[in-house]
């Protein structure tokens, strides 16, 4: 049966929305997880979806993951980026998809030391015990949903 959004699940919605806020991902609402670049984006229902806001957290996220046996889903991205943009709302919902996985966005003007080898943005990594195991990059939605679906 099709339904149409009344007004109170449209105010719902919106309160689990996340945003840019002051050129960083936050939460509004009672949502968790990584929020679009101007974009409303899904929430995270599993907490598996993070935001490295810098080099440290980046690494303590891998370190993370490779203690509790996770797989670690990485999106190299810029807030500048059109194709990035583009692509997160694929990335948050595939979070809620995977539950088992760490899904990691990290700003490469953020963590520039992490990411000094990313040669084109968006790109994605898959770690598994701490090794990197799979890459791709460019924006292709179906393309990620394919190598998640692979590497979990």
């Amino acid at each position: 049966m099709l339904s149409f959004p009344t007004e109170e699940t449209k105010n719902e919605q919106k309160q689990q929305n996340v945003s840019w806020t002051n050129n960083r991902m936050s939460t509004e609402g009672e949502g968790r997880g990584l929020e679009g670049v101007g974009i409303p984006l899904p929430v995270n229902f599993h907490g598996n979806l993070k935001s490295a806001q810098n080099d440290q957290q980046f690494k303590e996220l891998l370190q993370q993951a490779k203690e509790s046996k996770q797989t670690a889903v990485v999106s190299y991205g810029a807030k500048w980026c059109n194709a990035c943009r583009q692509m997160l709302p694929t990335f948050c919902n595939l979070s809620n998809d995977y539950p088992d996985s760490l899904f990691i966005y990290t700003d490469i003007d953020e963590c520039p030391d992490e990411t000094l080898d990313v040669r084109y943005t968006p790109t994605f990594r898959f770690f598994r015990g701490g090794e990197k195991v799979d890459e791709f990059y460019g924006a292709g939605p179906q393309r990620l949903r394919d190598r998640v679906w692979l590497q979990s």
